[in-house]
């Protein structure tokens, strides 16, 4: 029996934590101990507190960054802005995951979007299994290629930084008698990285040809597919009437909502919507006998055969689901890495991205569009074909018995 640490420590969202529920329920079910460390720790409780897991508050950068790059446009400018611009700032938080290591005393770390960790492991001599999409856990390269290349970017920026957050990382690892890291690509990559999305929607294109990478990678990662949680969610109860089904799983904070829930009830559709901050008692932002706000998650593996179309901002696993039940996709995203899941579905021919259209964004006409043209659905329904095979179980068995190997290796 051996002890596993996941960790999480960028990023917002609960596709981080959800990704944890079945790696933690298999190690767990080989015999081993697993513990957690999570950026978020309170609305994780909704997919990880029934698990009766010990979970602890990662450590991250709480301050603004001053003199960083604005908009950032890799994953190097990130760290940038997360402790790492200054060697003093990243050795605080080193010492606070050091810490934790030393309390918990994990034979393996499971890192997802945790570089911080990864670097405090390589001190302890702790062999690290990194899981995430295609954004977070990127191809062997350096530098690392930018992932905002749909703006022009200034000659030297990306080596610039490169260079100035490896120094920042090695001379931490110096300080703590540890060996440098040849590149920074290690820190996100850990002993054995472990892909978790599909090649036709890798941000970094690292199955394209070679001349259409940002950066020659070392080596070419097998995509193992994408993660998410397949349990759970109330059952899909649409409004009355014959107009066409769409869900659409938004949140308040986006400046278009109004605009959106007007155009979907002026179309005739009938709209199941889940709003976090509604299903929590915020008022609705429209009252229709068309739209029905569900009071809690609803089970996509219900609603997705049932509906025309879906309406999200682009997180990685509602749009899998998605692209697994054949359905079309209104994409909304709200950063870059939801703006890159959504140019990924554009380009399979799958759905439109609202965020590539000029203000007003034309809502209806997008939504005929979508609704009314045979070739969006067509290319859905092509993609759930070409992975109708996959299993989430059995990709959940393979991170397992993957993260399990590096007992054997070290």
């Amino acid at each position: 029996m051996a002890r596993f640490l996941l960790a999480w420590e960028f990023g917002d969202g609960l596709g981080h934590a959800s990704r944890f529920r079945p790696l933690a329920q298999g190690l767990r079910q080989r015999g081993h101990e697993v513990d957690l460390m999570l950026r978020e720790i309170v609305h994780a409780r909704s997919v990880l507190g029934d698990l009766g897991l010990r979970v602890l508050q990662a450590p991250f950068w709480m301050h603004q960054t001053v003199g960083g790059p604005n908009p950032t446009i890799s994953l190097t400018e990130i760290l940038v802005g997360n402790g790492y611009l200054q060697a003093d700032h990243l050795d605080g938080l080193v010492e606070g995951w050091l810490a934790v290591l030393d309390l918990i005393r994990p034979d393996v770390l499971v890192a997802d979007y945790a570089p911080t960790a990864t670097i405090a492991a390589r001190i302890k001599g702790i062999p690290v299994a990194t899981v995430g999409g295609g954004f977070y856990l990127p191809p062997d390269a350096c530098p690392l290629p930018p992932f905002r290349t749909w703006e022009p970017i200034e000659p030297g920026r990306i080596d610039y930084w490169e260079q100035r957050v490896t120094k920042t990382v090695n001379t931490v690892l110096a300080r703590h008698g540890a060996p440098a890291v040849p590149r920074l690509s290690a820190i996100f990559r850990g002993d054995k990285p472990l892909l978790c999305c599909w090649p036709e929607l890798d941000p970094y294109q690292r199955h394209a040809p070679r001349h259409a990478l940002p950066a020659a990678p070392r080596q070419v990662d097998t995509g193992l597919g994408p993660t998410f949680l397949v349990e759970g969610g109330e059952a899909p109860q649409w409004p009355e009437g014959d107009g066409p089904c769409v869900f659409a799983y938004v949140r308040s904070t986006h400046g278009d909502l109004l605009a959106l829930l007007q155009a979907l009830d002026q179309s005739g559709c009938r709209t199941l919507c889940y709003l976090p901050e509604v299903a929590a008692g915020r008022p609705a932002p429209l009252s229709s006998p068309r739209i029905r706000y569900a009071g809690r998650p609803v089970d996509l593996a219900q609603a997705l055969p049932q509906a025309s179309l879906l309406i999200s901002h682009a997180g990685e696993a509602t749009l899998a689901q998605a692209l697994l039940a054949g359905v079309p996709m209104l994409l909304l995203p709200t950063q870059a890495e939801q703006f890159l899941n959504a140019q990924g579905v554009v380009q399979l021919g799958a759905g439109l991205n609202a965020a590539t259209h000029g203000q007003p964004v034309p809502y209806a006409q997008l939504l005929h569009a979508l609704l009314h043209t045979d070739s969006y659905r067509a290319a859905a329904q092509a993609m759930a074909h070409r992975y109708r095979d996959f299993l989430p179980s059995a990709l959940n068995q393979t991170l397992t018995a993957a993260c399990e190997s590096l007992l054997n290796d070290h």
